[in-house]
């Protein structure tokens, strides 16, 4: 057998990858309205900061459709990582976690969720990089679908589109401090699914923010 007959993805794997990727090769239209848009709000918890040598310990996220959070499609799972748990596992409560999967597992669980939803999360960034770790190996190069960061939201509907981030006290926009300046009640933080329940209360009220300032399209939204 060669090298590659004994790396090569199986035939499972890149349909549900095939799949996945169909789904979002038309564009949403801009003219779309928000409130038909679909949206999945996510978290992760990692062993670290650094994507390069790092992995997922939890993923967590929530659907928003039509202005609300679509509670029952909360979702909350555990890849296994190679990686020993350090202080952010402590920090998590993320030790000695029974309910693992492995990252195949986890891939063809996550692809299917996400669909052809806007990707929504607080530093999304990160998230995505993490999570491109795990999808990459399956044939996703980089994550199709729109991504919304609820940090840099945050930024634009205060200061405007063109606003100088170096003039902005960025600590001002964590998500600490935007549930609070928002009325959110913090609870379950520093979990995948509390953090991704968090982050989609806070983008809800973003959302009714950006409709008083005339943003009301997906066009407008992602401008």
């Amino acid at each position: 057998m060669s090298w590659w007959e004994f790396w090569k993805p199986k035939k499972e794997r890149l349909d549900f990858v095939r799949d996945f990727l169909a789904g979002n090769e038309t564009p949403i239209p801009g003219i779309r309205s928000i409130s038909q848009l679909k949206f999945t709000v996510l978290d992760t918890e990692t062993t670290g900061l650094d994507p390069a040598k790092d992995s997922i310990l939890s993923f967590g996220a929530v659907k928003v459709e039509s202005m609300k959070i679509q509670v029952p499609t909360a979702v909350e799972w555990y890849p296994k990582s190679g990686i020993i748990p350090g202080k952010a596992a402590q920090i998590h409560g993320l030790i000695d976690i029974i309910d693992q999967i492995s990252e195949e597992e986890f891939v063809k669980l996550l692809l299917p969720y996400l669909g052809d939803s806007v990707l929504v999360g607080h530093h999304i960034g990160f998230d995505l990089e993490m999570i491109g770790k795990i999808v990459r190996p399956f044939g996703i190069a980089q994550m199709p679908n729109p991504v919304i960061d609820t940090l840099n939201f945050a930024v634009r509907l205060e200061h405007g589109p063109q606003a100088d981030l170096s003039r902005i006290p960025m600590g001002a926009y964590s998500l600490d401090e935007l549930c609070i300046r928002f009325g959110i009640e913090l609870e379950d933080r520093h979990t995948a699914a509390g953090d991704a329940f968090l982050t989609a209360q806070l983008f809800l009220k973003l959302l009714r923010l950006a409709e008083k300032k005339g943003i009301r399209t997906y066009k407008e939204l992602l401008r």
